[in-house]
């Protein structure tokens, strides 16, 4: 079981994923702001983080690019989970540090795939 830290400003997706990551049995921490999120990362010190691009205030890649180079959350993979799926938002999110991209909607068996794999669990 893992914690993630779920950084996802909408409602519908919040329970969406954190039904989905419960049912894998991880433990789910839920933000609704990238502001809040690196609070609560920093504080929480979770196992992965699920972080959305588009949030109010500062977007998702900004927040994972706070998250990445924070020496005491800098170990912590960001997994960007966004409606964004052009390769350009790929390849910019994997600059600010993010270690994975997946575009919403997730599909189930891959979404925990590369969660697994993040925390060494995978293949």
């Amino acid at each position: 079981m893992a914690r993630i830290l779920l950084i996802e400003d909408s409602p519908t997706d919040t329970a969406v994923l954190t039904r989905l990551l419960e049912k894998h049995g991880h433990q789910v921490l839920a933000s609704t702001s990238a502001e809040d999120g690196i609070e609560v990362c920093k504080r929480e010190l979770p196992d992965v983080v699920l972080m959305d691009v588009v949030l109010p205030g500062m977007n998702g890649f900004q927040a994972t690019r706070a998250i990445t180079r924070e020496s005491s959350t800098k170990h912590i993979p960001v997994l960007i989970v966004s409606t964004k799926g052009m390769d350009t938002d790929r390849a910019w999110g994997m600059r600010q540090g993010a270690r994975d991209y997946i575009v919403k909607p997730p599909n189930e068996d891959a979404l925990i795939a590369r969660i697994d794999q993040l925390l060494g669990n995978g293949t």
